[in-house]
């Protein structure tokens, strides 16, 4: 199985977190919703995983290991 590279991976999940902080700020903010679907989906690609909350779980399990 491939991994993704830590730093990269690290970037993607601050990102995502940063563009979910931005939409529950304004839930209506078609631009904004649609990044973070953008944000969303390199996450998931990165980690293997079909949803948003599945990719931000695996990537966090993945950042703490060492």
């Amino acid at each position: 199985m491939l991994l993704p590279d830590r730093t990269v991976l690290a970037a993607q999940l601050r990102r995502y977190r940063v563009w979910e902080d931005l939409v529950d700020a304004e839930p209506h903010d078609a631009a904004r919703r649609r990044r973070l679907e953008d944000v969303a989906y390199t996450l998931c690609v990165l980690t293997g995983r079909r949803t948003a909350r599945e990719a931000v779980i695996a990537a966090e399990s993945f950042l703490a290991r060492r």
